[in-house]
């Protein structure tokens, strides 16, 4: 069973490649275009990986971030942000686990991003499976 991706951008453009990008390498895909969506979406489905772009209508970044940190089912899953480096993201953001900029080579972000998160990704899927 594939590990589910939760990824939540305003941006249809930037929510496509992402998504395009893990189905190629097996991931299920969810997609949310803010904050709002994703908690809807995290009712019905637990993602082994999120990866959120900040600002956003409804709920932006931070706030879907808390949410998941608040829970206890949902605090281990990774989170990669996704920003324009020119959005005034606020570095001091902590709680992700890998930062990707829209205005670089987000495949090639994307690949480092899958990497340094993939052991939690699959510490989380068998978390779950062992429910």
């Amino acid at each position: 069973m594939p590990v589910v991706a939760l990824v939540v951008d305003d941006s249809m453009v930037i929510r496509h490649t992402v998504c395009r990008f893990l189905e190629e390498r097996g991931f299920a895909v969810e997609a949310a275009s803010n904050g709002m969506e994703a908690l809807d979406i995290l009712n019905r489905v637990l993602p082994g990986l999120v990866i959120t772009d900040m600002q956003m209508p409804a709920m932006g970044g931070s706030e879907l971030i808390s949410a998941l940190k608040d829970k206890p089912h949902t605090a281990s899953i990774p989170i990669v942000i996704l920003t324009g480096r020119s959005s005034g993201f606020d570095q001091a953001e902590t709680r992700a686990e890998f930062t990707i900029f829209k205005d670089i080579d987000i495949q090639e972000q994307l690949e480092k991003a899958l990497a340094a998160v993939s052991g939690n990704a699959a510490k989380t899927k068998s978390a779950k499976a062992s429910e």
